[in-house]
């Protein structure tokens, strides 16, 4: 491991010479959210794969269409279409 010169430890993904050092997490629950339309209120199912919070999603009851972060709700206590919000 290399050290600065004034011997601090780098800091992850910090270039140290010709060497990089990259500290990789697979995934980690940041938060717990209810995943739910912001107009009725409806549960939203995110299917099979993972949701960004950039993607667009569509309320199946009222029509209700926007982007996942703004059908996410933190608010505590998480209903019935409750969901992990995790950091890849």
């Amino acid at each position: 491991m290399a050290f600065h010169r004034d011997g601090a430890d780098p800091i992850g993904g910090e270039r140290v010479g010709r060497t990089h050092q990259e500290i990789r997490v697979r995934s980690r629950v940041v938060a717990a959210a209810t995943l739910a339309c912001p107009r009725c209120d409806a549960p939203i199912a995110p299917g099979d794969r993972p949701l960004t919070p950039a993607e667009h999603i569509q309320c199946p009851f009222c029509g209700e269409a926007g982007r996942v972060r703004d059908f996410l709700s933190l608010a505590a206590p998480t209903r019935a279409a409750h969901v992990e919000i995790r950091i890849r």
